[in-house]
């Protein structure tokens, strides 16, 4: 039994480990793996997903030398808690009930960039790392949102300013340029460099911005880099899905009380998890396969569908719901009027779709609404709404311009996109309550807004965001389209914006 709060509460570590409920412990007993994978970006959404893949592939395969060194790129929080728990952490899944929490013993060295920068680089550079994992976020990448390629802007100019001259990046970016860069020095090993963040065609996106990276450097630097780039290192696509929110303290008094153990490093997650990736590794391939993942000739029907059906329908719920003044995501569901629009955004993106193989669209978006429908996993509306300037181009951007491009009006990404303008530009709900609003375009989108005045408003924020190609924003068609929508939200509210756009387009 659990002890109570009010008594010393032991710390999960390894020792402490052993006393764990049969159900709690980790599926790959015994010491912390050797490391064999070096992971940017250590948040939540990692620890949840790739690193339960990972740790479940050592145990079927009885290959220890798969452990991932965790690096943080910026916070040293969980950088401590893991080092303190001695890699271990807990995954609390949440359905119905109190839920499952199990530790997992994935990580073999948790690592905090900014304060051992050689480090990371020594260890991107060393043999027996053989696989590079990313979840930096889609702002992450430096991704010009015009061209397609590698940003211009301050951060990268100081990163290749520091790597041509010997020195540390501060970037994801610039420090797999680094390490990569010393790994070609030291023999040249081949490693197989992984995007697992929501990116259309994340692998080759990564593989443009770094080999644009590489070119920028200076002669001998670029050269080196470049070539070995091309001989050695291979950038496969990848799909993940899994619904991971922030976890809160109530979640660690649960994992507490479950296990009899304090996890400063728990996670949440739904019970569903789903990993697609390119079959295309440059040397040894992680026992991913054999932990549930798919490998697959190409990711891109996969993709399509989860970004689509599952990201922009999330995307949607949440601005909607925000605004709305629905604080979690299963809430804002619940809603007919958003529950039908999000239906609706659906039907509207299946029609640009094409199968992947063995789904059936219908089902699948059947399926994504059930999860949303979680209500046990608290996921709140403003964090699913963040980063909307980086993220709506992929998610819901595709399905507008096919469906106009058809000749038709469409009209439920118009009202996810007036959605977002009003939430990160208003950035308030419908009783005036302030929403966090955390977006890295906000105070430059809500200046072009006050200079817009309310008639061009949404059409500004859109094309100030890069999210519409200019041709597209000018369709007059469009910019009537998502100044009304977005007119109707403010003057009428979320849920008879939205029934009436139902009625208006029934059929």
């Amino acid at each position: 039994m659990a002890a109570g709060r009010g008594d010393v509460m032991t710390a999960l570590t390894r020792t402490g480990a052993a006393a764990l409920p049969v159900a709690a412990r980790p599926v790959l007993s015994g010491p912390a793996p050797q490391p064999g994978i070096v992971h940017l970006g250590a948040g939540a959404f990692h620890r949840a997903h790739q690193a339960v893949f990972t740790e479940r592939g050592m145990a079927e395969t009885s290959d220890r030398s798969w452990g991932i060194v965790a690096v943080a790129p910026r916070s040293a929080r969980v950088v401590d808690a893991l080092t303190a728990q001695d890699g271990l952490f807990c995954v609390l899944e949440r359905d119905s009930g109190r839920g499952r929490a199990r530790a997992v013993n994935a990580i073999a060295a948790a690592v905090h960039a900014p304060s051992t920068p050689d480090d990371v680089l020594a260890r991107l550079a060393d043999r027996r790392t053989r696989a590079v994992t990313l979840t930096i976020t889609e702002k992450g990448y430096l991704i010009d949102q015009v061209t397609g390629g590698l940003s211009d802007d301050d951060a990268v100019r100081a990163d290749l300013a520091e790597v041509g001259a010997g020195r540390t990046p501060s970037t994801a970016v610039g420090l797999l340029a680094a390490g990569l860069l010393r790994r070609a020095a030291a023999g040249g090993a081949p490693v197989t460099v992984l995007s697992c963040d929501n990116l259309t065609a994340n692998g080759p996106a990564l593989a443009r911005v770094l080999g644009e990276f590489a070119g920028r450097l200076p002669a001998a630097a670029a050269a080196d880099l470049t070539a070995y780039l091309h001989a050695a290192v291979t950038f496969p696509a990848t799909m993940v899905d899994r619904i991971v929110p922030a976890t809160t303290a109530t979640d660690q008094d649960t994992v507490h009380d479950l296990t009899g153990l304090r996890d400063a490093a728990t996670v949440v997650a739904e019970p569903f998890s789903q990993w697609v990736i390119e079959d295309r590794f440059a040397g040894e391939r992680p026992p991913w396969g054999q932990a549930g993942a798919e490998l697959v000739d190409d990711v891109t029907p996969y993709e399509t569908a989860k970004l689509r059906l599952l990201n922009a329908a999330h995307s949607m719920t949440a601005y909607l719901g925000a605004l709305a003044g629905h604080r979690t995501i299963a809430a804002a569901l619940a809603d007919p009027a958003i529950e039908g629009a999000v239906r609706a955004l659906q039907r509207e993106s299946i029609r640009t779709i094409d199968a992947p193989p063995g789904w059936n669209l219908h089902d699948y978006a059947e399926s994504v609404l059930a999860r949303f429908g979680n209500a046990a996993l608290g996921h709140r509306c403003e964090q699913v709404a963040a980063d909307g300037s980086q993220k709506l181009a992929v998610r819901v951007v595709p399905t507008l311009l096919s469906v106009r491009a058809a000749g038709d009006l469409p009209v439920w990404s118009l009202v996810t996109l007036a959605a977002w303008a009003r939430f990160v530009v208003g950035g308030q709900d419908v009783a005036g309550r302030e929403l966090d609003v955390a977006d890295p375009a906000r105070d430059e989108l809500r200046a072009a807004a006050v200079a817009a005045g309310d008639a061009e408003m949404a059409s500004v924020v859109v094309r100030r965001a890069g999210l519409l190609p200019d041709a597209v924003a000018a369709d007059p068609v469009v910019a009537a389209g998502l100044a009304r929508i977005h007119a109707d939200l403010g003057r009428y509210g979320v849920a008879a914006t939205c029934r009436g756009l139902a009625r208006e387009h029934a059929g």
